[in-house]
């Protein structure tokens, strides 16, 4: 048996050792305070009772959360080991999301769930880097914020509990979305627009003090098989990012377009170095029905591409990622969102948005330093003083999620977060 294999033995082992835990096993330092009536003098209990400010997304060792600069108690603390979590929590880890498994484990906390946390199965998606953006947003004057892609409403529903004089415009181009998070938004300080994000310019609220644009797939549309962007479900291959958006479906996309669409998709949108393998496949598999669904799709690419064990993703996602690309038009709306979001950001606004890969990044750092004044790239020969700057950028890297919000969230890993703050003066037009 090599080192790898027995390595691999090991940590079999102890996941399963871990799954194997009950409730009743676990302590928890609150569990034993309020036993004791709050005498309890442990120093452990008393390191794990600091308060910090930091939202509880960001690592379940948080206790307090900073809301519009007021310092709210939290529901629980967790202790110090995350390991505690991994019985209730491992389901991140897969594909399929136990939400009834996570809800228990708050329920055997003594604890409510947050508010951003599902009630009700109907969404399995967690927001990305949730106090990061809230720290963004903590800044602007905090009354009008647009969400641009709704999708699961986490970070949504968080923005309205953070600032509650603030309100919500939310858009999602998928309509199943838009019809998932209505109840759980109700009626009130949030509207919900079922439409394009590079369409915000159509809203009734034309200005905005902080706009939040998540480009990821959200996990109701990877976990739904009949939406086929999951190439480890077998469905039909659809892909439409809105079922009723009037865009090609995959299948018909795959059967119809020619070589260099198929080559723009594959090797440009899903950056892949064997491309030709592909495109040479996908051709002659046309009429026979394999590319009509997503398993006998990916059957097709594995027989073609060859297996790298030293990369972590799995060979078939860049040219699943570029197929997606290429029939929503994602990197064109991106375009046109990022200029119209720029306009309607208010003075002394933040603009904060996530990014999943490289070709996303790249249009966002790059709007970014333009509007911030700075050489968009090596070859920007325009001279200082033919620059403006409209505000800065809040890092000079992206902001990426911490390692245990990767284990909470595995989708969460290739997440970026980059953040524009507009300047309070409004010179130099937009």
């Amino acid at each position: 048996m090599s080192h790898g294999q027995r390595a691999t033995e090991r940590l079999t082992k102890k996941r399963h050792k871990l799954l194997q835990t009950k409730p009743s096993s676990l302590t928890f330092p609150e569990s034993a305070e309020r036993a004791s009536g709050g005498a309890c003098q442990s120093e452990s209990v008393k390191n794990s009772a600091r308060r910090i400010d930091k939202f509880p997304n960001e690592g379940f060792n948080s206790e307090a959360v900073v809301r519009n600069r007021r310092e709210v108690q939290f529901d629980f603390t967790i202790g110090e080991k995350f390991s505690q979590l991994q019985p209730w929590l491992d389901c991140c880890r897969t594909e399929c999301c136990d939400h009834n498994a996570i809800l228990d484990f708050f329920k055997n906390c003594g604890s409510a769930s947050p508010r951003w946390f599902p009630a009700v199965a109907e969404t399995t998606h967690m927001p990305v880097m949730l106090s990061r953006v809230l720290e963004a947003f903590a800044g602007t004057k905090c009354r009008t914020f647009l969400d641009g892609t709704l999708g699961g409403g986490g970070h949504g529903l968080a923005i309205l509990e953070a600032f509650p004089q603030s309100r919500l415009w939310a858009m999602d181009v998928d309509g199943e979305a838009i019809g998932r998070a209505r109840p759980r938004f109700g009626a009130g300080r949030a509207q919900l627009v079922n439409d394009n994000f590079k369409n915000l310019d159509r809203l009734s609220q034309k200005s905005f003090d902080g706009i939040l644009l998540d480009l990821g797939l959200s996990s109701d549309q990877l976990d739904s098989a009949e939406r086929g962007f999951s190439f480890r479900r077998d469905g039909p291959m659809d892909m439409r990012m809105g079922k009723n958006c009037g865009t090609k479906t995959a299948e018909e996309f795959l059967e119809r377009a020619t070589r260099e669409e198929l080559v723009k998709a594959v090797r440009d949108y899903g950056e892949e170095v064997h491309w030709r393998r592909v495109v040479a496949a996908i051709m002659a598999s046309r009429g026979s029905g394999i590319l009509g669904r997503t398993g006998s799709f990916a059957a097709l690419l594995r027989n073609v591409l060859p297996v790298d064990r030293r990369k972590k993703i799995d060979p078939l996602t860049r040219t699943f990622q570029g197929i997606r690309i290429a029939i929503n038009g994602e990197l064109d709306a991106l375009g046109e969102a990022l200029a119209k979001a720029f306009r309607a950001l208010e003075p002394g606004g933040a603009l904060a948005v996530i990014s999943f890969h490289s070709l996303e990044d790249r249009a966002v750092k790059r709007s970014f330093r333009l509007w911030s004044g700075m050489a968009v790239d090596r070859n920007d020969c325009r001279c200082a003083s033919c620059r403006t700057s409209f505000g800065r950028m809040a890092t000079a890297r992206p902001a990426v999620p911490s390692g245990e919000e990767i284990l909470r969230n595995p989708r969460s890993r290739s997440a970026k977060l980059r953040v524009f703050l507009r300047n309070e003066s409004t010179a130099g037009g937009s």
